[in-house]
């Protein structure tokens, strides 16, 4: 169990030894063979206890919850899928795969019942979020709980950053679509996870760098196919919204208050249709769990702990 993870257990339940921590927390790096796609995850935790789904999003793999992981899995089952383009994830050869966010959830749906999960919570980030929602809109009856860390659910929460994108949505030409590749850069990745940081020493370049090189291994042209079909998101909110209004599931939003792309009213519109769902916002940016994931962790873990039964 690394120093940091005992840091977090500590300060969530008290001292625990190295030997006892071990077990429970090891972490497994593993691949499932689903419709055509060799999806890698990150699993650990008792298989008896309560499952999380933890989704990624734009910039990242599953690699950005390497430290939350060890935490959560002292007291839950958690699964971390890198979606296929992105991390370790591939799609097979000889397999056509369109990139969409349809997809990409249909192949973590099938993954889900690959691994059995009935019931679990579900941890979304940027892209993770329309993955997320619809599995929730899918199978309402499956999830326990909901954390969004900077996963949009709303118009408002959309910035004049995804102005580009909105011109490709209304407009997808070859000439709009070229215009969005410069996201896929490294400098713009490594901006992503620093701007509205106050002190980016807090952030391992390794964590860029692996985005950038995964997109390089997979090429740009998924990630285009990607930001092109975002606009499909924001079509599927009206159901996600009625789904949020009719079950209520018990809801943290916890949010990086300085993100470029999601603003904080997108957090706060969480609660026009779940009332009784919890806003937090952390002094970050998007990729909020690089420098604030010690209280991230806290928070969830409080917030799992009560609101999901055992």
């Amino acid at each position: 169990m690394n120093a940091k993870a005992l840091l977090f257990a500590a300060a969530l339940g008290g001292p625990l030894s190295a030997t006892a921590a071990d077990a429970p927390n090891q972490v497994h790096y593993r691949t499932a063979e689903i419709q055509g796609v060799s999806l890698f995850y990150r699993e650990a935790g008792p298989t008896d206890a309560p499952k999380v789904l933890l989704l990624h999003g734009f910039g990242a793999s599953s690699h950005m919850f390497r430290d939350l992981i060890p935490v959560l899995a002292q007291r839950y089952h958690v699964i971390a899928p890198d979606l296929p383009a992105f991390g370790q994830t591939t799609v097979q050869p000889g397999t056509k795969f369109s990139y969409t966010f349809d997809n990409l959830a249909k192949v973590i749906d099938a993954f889900t019942v690959e691994k059995g999960l009935d019931s679990y919570a579900i941890y979304v980030f940027d892209y993770g979020a329309p993955v997320g929602w619809r599995l929730a809109v899918a199978n309402p009856q499956k999830i326990t709980a909901i954390v969004s860390q900077n996963g949009n659910a709303y118009e408002e929460g959309l910035s004049e950053g995804w102005a580009d994108m909105r011109k490709a949505w209304a407009a997808p030409s070859a000439e709009n679509r070229e215009a969005l590749r410069r996201f896929n850069t490294p400098d713009m990745i490594k901006w992503q996870y620093t701007e509205g940081v106050r002190d980016t020493s807090l952030i391992a370049p390794e964590s860029y760098q692996l985005a950038s090189a995964a997109i390089a291994r997979h090429g740009d042209e998924p990630q285009m196919d990607l930001l092109l079909d975002y606009g499909s998101n924001l079509k599927q909110y009206e159901a996600l919204h009625a789904y949020f209004r009719q079950h209520q599931p018990p809801t943290l939003a916890i949010w990086g208050k300085n993100d470029p792309f999601f603003l904080p009213a997108g957090a706060e519109a969480y609660q026009r249709d779940n009332p009784k769902a919890e806003v937090r916002f952390v002094d970050s940016g998007h990729f909020a769990i690089e420098t604030h994931g010690e209280e991230i962790a806290e928070r969830m873990i409080e917030f799992l702990d009560r609101s999901i039964k055992r």
